[in-house]
């Protein structure tokens, strides 16, 4: 290995080694932690870590929000919905898919439109299972996912509870679903909105804000918003470049910004496109179909 090269442990100051309230160093059987918030110092144990916060507070705070700001901006390399598991394209934002009940599985607008053909079984194409009969069977299988707590299962018995007003229930569920190592966009979205219009909770600003994870619009804060819309239209949402043509309109975008979004915005819409994805907007423009929004089966 290159003497030049040194791993992260072997980079690390001497006071990083030591904890920052008794300096004891981290030798032998003694481990320091991380502070969660920040990761700037180290404690031997929740007593030093006490003692120390009236001097580590301030910083600890401002290296919090710098941390929250570079996971808020960073540009993901799919969207929230992932790939559909049985063409293996990425989901169009644009809300084209359905929700398996049997195995919560997310499968997009065409390959859904391609199993419901005459030549083709009705069942999952996912689990094989035999396709719901009526709304009750598909809510009898979600269900049973949501006691097994599925996250999807748990965000779309929200999602249905919210439609029918009982709006207690659908923040429950959807609490649950968002407690989930990596939480569930939709149900952090829906759970916005509750806090929002106060709908089976008391309206709390932080929390709403909180669950919207961008206040791109809030407080009149254009560049934080402009940041969102970049990166919805590296995603391929397609609302995201009307806002940027907007803002640019008003001199908030420069051309360049704007230029490179419609391209990444080509680019992300191209890879969704598949011919059964295209067979179905053509059966949906007909009026064949009616399902070309979220469903659940």
């Amino acid at each position: 290995m290159d003497d030049n090269k040194m791993t992260t442990e072997e980079a690390e100051s001497p006071a990083e080694m030591c904890c920052a309230s008794c300096g004891i160093a981290e030798v032998d059987d003694i481990r320091l932690k991380k502070c969660d918030a920040c990761d700037l110092v180290r404690y031997c144990g929740d007593t030093c870590q006490q003692d120390h916060l009236s001097q580590h507070e301030r910083a600890c705070k401002e290296r919090a929000a710098e941390l929250r700001y570079e996971i808020l901006f960073r540009q993901p390399e799919s969207s929230h919905l992932g790939d559909c598991p049985i063409c293996f394209l990425p989901h169009p934002v644009n809300k084209n898919y359905v929700v398996k009940s049997c195995c919560s599985k997310i499968i997009c607008g065409g390959c859904n439109y391609a199993n419901g053909l005459p030549n083709c079984e009705k069942m999952c194409p996912f689990c094989r299972k035999p396709s719901p009969h009526n709304k009750e069977e598909v809510r009898r299988r979600l269900t049973k996912r949501v006691t097994a707590s599925d996250p999807v299962a748990l965000n779309c018995m929200g999602a249905i509870h919210y439609f029918e007003g009982d709006y207690c229930t659908a923040f429950k569920l959807l609490t649950k679903a968002a407690e989930f190592e990596l939480g569930n966009a939709e149900a952090h979205y829906q759970l916005f909105i509750l806090y929002q219009r106060g709908e089976g909770v008391e309206k709390d600003e932080r929390k709403k804000i909180y669950h919207l994870e961008e206040a791109a619009w809030t407080n009149g804060r254009f560049d934080r918003a402009v940041k969102h819309l970049i990166i919805a239209a590296h995603l391929g949402w397609d609302d995201s470049i009307k806002k940027l043509r907007t803002s640019y309109v008003d001199g908030l975008v420069s051309k360049e910004e704007f230029a490179m979004a419609i391209r990444a915005h080509h680019a992300a819409v191209s890879a969704t496109k598949s011919p059964q994805r295209e067979a179905a907007a053509k059966a949906k423009a007909a009026g064949k179909i009616r399902w070309m929004q979220i469903k659940y089966t």
